[in-house]
């Protein structure tokens, strides 16, 4: 998976709806000691697997921003970031519940196969979907069978653990104006 798309992925809630703004009132930013809630965090991340497969990194390239406490990024790094200081590095291990979640079931869903573009009918084809108001959604083929083909609309790293290794490269206090 391409950092742009994890990364993406991040923030799609977020930061879609403000155009890559923190959500609220007007803000300046102060230096900050300590990360806390509504701290604005900078960091330098790599993400692997269990088996150490980097899925996505942004070493030596911008760093990843977020609003502590927001609900940006995946709430088991996020209460594993409180306390940490600019220049910090932690190594965290994320369980599904606290990442992407359990795969759901219901999120498996059956369509004719003439619905879906004949070079994606295979197993682990990822297309886009477009919601009610036009937010792309993204689904995985799951199973081809001879009438149908089963989706999957669940996130791609739902029900894995998440290995992140962090590090802290600016925190800002938000005040409000």
């Amino acid at each position: 998976m391409s950092g742009a798309v994890l990364g993406a992925l991040f923030f799609l809630t977020s930061l879609a709806r403000t155009g890559g703004r923190p959500a609220g009132p007007a803000m300046t930013l102060k230096p900050a000691s300590v990360i806390e809630q509504g701290s604005v965090v900078s960091v330098e991340y790599t993400l692997t697997d269990d088996a150490g497969t980097v899925l996505d990194s942004n070493v030596g390239k911008e760093p990843l921003t977020f609003v502590q406490g927001a609900g940006q990024i995946v709430p088991g790094l996020e209460k594993e970031l409180i306390g940490l200081k600019t220049g910090d590095r932690k190594k965290v291990q994320v369980q599904p519940e606290d990442g992407y979640g359990i795969p759901n079931k219901e999120a498996f869903q059956e369509f004719p196969r003439d619905m879906i573009p004949a070079e994606a009918q295979k197993a682990g084809a990822t297309l886009m979907a477009q919601g009610q108001d036009g937010t792309p959604i993204p689904m995985r083929v799951h199973e081809v069978k001879e009438k149908t083909v089963v989706v999957d609309f669940n996130h791609p790293l739902a029900g894995k653990t998440l290995n992140f290794d962090v590090m802290i490269k600016d925190i800002r206090a938000a005040e409000s104006k």
